[in-house]
């Protein structure tokens, strides 16, 4: 009998190791794919995000309405289930490694070691790739396999394209969006049509400019952090935009939704507990980035690009107007100041999350196109307009267009938001003299920049939703600097 007691503890013993096991080695998955940002001429950051299941939760429970917790006297009870939510994307522990190589070229392989994603982090991971050669397209491998695992469970296959160097003259086709809403997605099962037409063009490089998503918009509000975080996970479990960043480098700058709630400036909160500092370290969870959220990048010897922060720095929007305020920062502005003048690049771009130049609605506070910013917003447009073959790209406002500041000659793009369901806030009517194109609409901003005849030329296309082509503004050196000028 004491035998059979012990034999039977044994037997239970190992049922319960066995059991525990099987939950730890649990598959994992990448439902959020993979996203490759920061590229330059020999480097990548590869940004990764372990799930526990392969797609988002298509049958979970809808959020219930609830207030805008703008009032949180207002605000009430809010508990919720996030892993039983519609679209859910939970998360889960394990490890990932990554294998990448010259496209046609797998004798240069090179994986990394497996490295465990941070649960404190969302469960994501990213790593720096270092060593690349410059103007080369790569293939690149990630794997998951779960804590404790032996094998991969789970991979994602894409690929990017390097910069080249400084002193190459290329070809580069980039695109440019703002504004983009889970609840406002074109096609309910697979996200926003525009990045399938995006990938159509052969886009070496994207560059969102902010509002990725809204923290303020309900379905639901995200006033604390794992809402945030749900947020992020659910939009970008979603087909059309996982495809196109398994396979496009991109530059991410984030703006007033995405980092809180609109127009939002350091020391703020947003309902029941998110605060300003929680908006930054969210962003920077959820994005491929670096140490610094504005920098510069050149891409061959015809285009640089500058990357601002527009939220981090800047002074209250309710601060009366004068030389101490600030939407950059003096650091940033200096930074700005000091590679521009460097800068040899044949064209110059700006990438601002907002306006430059505008104009914007007269009752709008808070970006240089606004009057509450007038000082440094001068001061931005001066220099700018100083520079040659210098242009601004703009997202924030809802709506397309080509302006040129009549003071200074600065011209600025404005990409328009990321589907018609989304433009609105601007009317057709109210074009002015400084607008060389106007539409109430959404789509996207492609700029291409090229030589033709060994002359360079810089294209900026406004497109539809649908990828065809609203406006096409081409820009050479010939007509900026006259039949005398010289490259």
């Amino acid at each position: 009998m004491r035998n059979l007691i012990v034999f039977t503890v044994i037997v239970l013993a190992l049922g319960v190791l066995t059991s525990a096991n099987a939950i730890e080695i649990a598959p994992v998955h990448m439902a959020n794919g993979i996203k490759i940002g920061e590229v330059d001429s020999g480097s990548a950051i590869i940004w990764t995000r372990l799930t526990k299941r392969p797609e988002r939760n298509i049958d979970g429970v809808p959020f219930a309405k609830r207030k805008n917790p703008w009032d949180k006297k207002n605000q009430g009870e809010y508990v919720y289930d996030l892993e039983k939510a519609d679209a859910a994307v939970p998360g889960m522990n394990g490890q990932v490694r990554l294998t990448c190589w010259p496209e046609g070229d797998e004798s240069k392989k090179k994986t990394t070691w497996w490295k465990r994603v941070d649960p404190k982090k969302d469960f994501t991971l990213q790593v720096k790739l270092k060593g690349l050669l410059p103007g080369t397209r790569y293939s690149i491998i990630a794997e998951g396999k779960p804590k404790g695992g032996p094998a991969a469970s789970c991979n994602v296959t894409g690929g990017f394209m390097t910069a080249a160097k400084a002193d190459t003259p290329a070809k580069v086709k980039f695109t440019v969006v703002t504004g983009q809403e889970y609840n406002r997605r074109d096609d309910e099962a697979n996200g926003h049509e525009i990045y399938t037409h995006m990938q159509a063009l052969g886009t070496d490089f994207f560059v969102h400019t902010g509002d990725i998503e809204y923290y303020d918009k309900p379905g639901p509000y995200a006033d604390d952090i794992p809402l945030a975080r749900f947020k992020w996970n659910r939009i970008y479990s979603m087909p059309f935009q996982r495809d196109f960043h398994n396979k496009t480098s991109s530059y991410f700058i984030k703006d007033d939704h995405d980092t809180l709630r609109n127009d939002c400036w350091p020391g703020q909160t947003y309902g029941r507990e998110l605060t300003f500092k929680d908006g930054l370290a969210i962003f920077r969870e959820q994005v491929p980035m670096g140490k610094s959220t504005y920098r510069t990048i050149r891409w061959g010897k015809d285009l640089q690009i500058w990357l601002v922060e527009g939220r981090d720095f800047r002074s209250p929007n309710t601060m009366p107007d004068g030389p101490d305020k600030t939407i950059w920062g003096e650091k940033q502005k200096k930074w700005f100041f000091d590679t521009v003048s460097k800068s040899d690049a044949t064209f110059r771009v700006l990438i601002s999350p907002t306006p430059v130049v505008g104009p914007d609605r007269t009752r709008k506070s808070d970006n240089h196109a606004n009057l509450v910013f007038k000082h440094e917003g001068d001061e931005l447009r001066e220099f700018i307009g100083k520079q040659k073959n210098m242009y601004v790209v703009c997202g924030d406002r809802h709506w397309q267009y080509v302006t040129v500041d009549p003071k200074t000659g600065v011209k600025e793009y404005s990409c328009g938001p990321t589907n018609d369901k989304h433009a609105g806030g601007y009317k057709e009517e109210f074009k002015s003299p400084m607008h060389k194109y106007l539409k109430v609409k959404g789509g996207f901003l492609s700029v291409t920049v090229e030589r033709i005849g060994g002359k360079p030329m810089i294209i900026f296309r406004h497109h539809a939703v649908d990828g065809s082509i609203y406006n096409e503004d081409i820009n050479t050196l010939k007509q900026l600097l006259g039949s005398q000028g010289q490259l």
